[in-house]
């Protein structure tokens, strides 16, 4: 029998099983087997338990990394998804997409030389297995108070502030201009990485908790925010981000040039079978596809073309292999799936006349270190290329896409967009307009899930203060 003081030197990481190549790209469903009880034991017990979890404190939400994992280790998996939901109100979906070669498995002690605890998997594991043996929240000790919050945003950050009110009493009541909860993690994230049973499944609990959810409402439009500051004890803002960053080069503008988002979302809705209007799909098969950007929503559209049958996929990305911002394991997907990656090539133009013909690159260095610390691209002049395409799909980024409303509320931004939120240790992530809170993406700027799902859970924190509540 393994010592289990030196399981980690005896049983080496092993990630799930995943589905071959030549299956996973005929289809639009995730590629990772789930663990079976006793692999995830197993590779739980290679935890050393560090007096200081470096993977904790990687965590945005500051999981109890180390303590869960023990957990599985020893069988006690209700005990352990407990446990998870203490700090993070979706382990399941953060299990599957968080880049945790950048974060917790990272910083993990074991990351140099042994292999890393496969943390997400089993944090994956954790939820999934246990909902599937019939564990539900524990609300036993919960105590109504009669107060009242709209959520507008049914997105990461709007599900975890409901998913703190409601543990503390507070009914929560979400909208959402969508049919589906979940924003982006349902209409942007495609279903090969999170399939939206999943999200569903979130719903059903939530709603099991006592959170209300008001889909299909556009607040702004089909309800005045006026009444939501009448009819609450307080509002909580979780839009996102949906404005995409141009790139400012000629040619943007021509037919085969697409924006990351509409692209993803149309596959989504065709997926779902949500679409209301055929013409707005766009389909890439056959075509030869450029992708620009190196990020993980670049790695979706490469993902998502290939998927669809594109005669070929490049992505391109202006610094190295090793500056390149999106997750490890989506970037390792690709390439296995036949995607062709151009470092240290940067757009100068798109080409074509009445429609797209090519992508000119240029290639660059990286010089001195900018503003936020990381090294600038410069461009080497002479070396512009003109790489074939048929469609090109822009994914730099998203900026904020401030609601027209906000000035008329007092909710004040900063200079570039972000809504501007308190900071300081009291009634955190509180806006210009005391009785109305935001987090996510509008206020951190375009991000990761985590840190979404970490505004709102110290958002729903900082309501809980400005009503006058202590959380449990």
């Amino acid at each position: 029998m393994a010592d289990k003081n030196l399981q980690f030197l005896e049983v080496p990481r092993k990630d799930p099983e995943k589905l071959p190549v030549e299956a996973r790209v005929r289809e639009f469903r995730e590629i990772y087997a789930p663990y079976r009880p006793e692999e995830a034991a197993q590779q739980a017990g290679r935890c050393l338990a560090c007096g200081n979890p470096f993977c904790e404190w990687k965590c945005p939400v500051h999981n109890y990394i180390p303590n869960w994992l023990a957990l599985v280790n020893d069988g006690k998996l209700f005990e352990a998804a407990e446990l998870s939901h203490q700090t993070n109100s979706l382990p399941e979906m953060c299990g599957r997409i968080c880049p945790q070669d950048r974060l917790c498995e990272g910083a993990c002690t074991l990351n140099d030389g042994l292999g890393a605890v496969s943390i997400g998997s089993i944090e994956k594991f954790i939820t999934d297995e246990a909902l599937k043996q019939g564990w539900k929240p524990d609300m036993t000790g919960v105590v109504a108070t009669g107060r009242r919050v709209a959520v507008v945003g049914a997105g990461p950050a709007g599900l975890a502030c409901a998913d703190v009110l409601v543990r503390n009493g507070v009914t929560p009541v979400v909208f959402d201009r969508h049919p589906r909860i979940g924003g982006l993690l349902t209409f942007g994230i495609p279903p090969f990485k999170l399939e939206k049973e999943v999200v569903e499944k979130r719903r059903e609990l939530m709603e099991g908790m006592g959170v209300e959810f008001r889909l299909n409402v556009e607040v702004g439009r089909d309800l005045a925010f006026e009444k939501l500051l009448d009819g609450f004890d307080a509002v909580f803002l979780g839009m996102g981000t949906y404005r995409y960053v141009k790139g400012g080069f000629a040619g943007e503008d021509l037919p085969g040039v697409h924006e990351a988002l509409p692209y993803l979302v149309s596959n989504i809705h065709r997926e779902l079978k949500l679409e209301t209007d055929p013409g707005r799909f766009i389909d890439l098969r056959g075509q030869r596809v450029v992708v620009l950007g190196g990020g993980d929503t670049g790695m979706d559209c490469n993902r998502t073309a290939v998927r669809q049958g594109a005669a070929s996929v490049t992505c391109t990305y202006r610094r190295d292999e090793e500056n390149m911002p999106g997750s490890r394991r989506d970037y390792k997907n690709s390439k296995e799936e036949g995607v062709t990656f151009l470092f240290n090539r940067q757009p100068v133009e798109i080409v074509g006349t009445d429609r797209v013909e090519g992508v000119k690159l240029v290639e660059t260095r990286l010089g001195a270190p900018g503003a936020r610390g990381r090294r600038v691209p410069e461009v080497i002049p002479g070396t512009e290329e003109t790489i074939p395409a048929d469609a090109v799909i822009i994914a730099f980024g998203f900026l904020p896409s401030p609601a027209d409303w906000f000035e008329r509320e007092r909710i004040a931004l900063h200079p570039n967009g972000r809504v501007r939120v308190t900071t300081g240790p009291r009634r955190r992530f509180q806006t210009t307009n005391p009785k109305v809170f935001a987090g996510g993406d509008m206020v951190r700027g375009s991000d990761l899930v985590v840190t979404a799902v970490y505004e709102g859970r110290e958002a729903a924190f900082g309501i809980l203060e400005h009503l006058g509540l202590r959380a449990g």
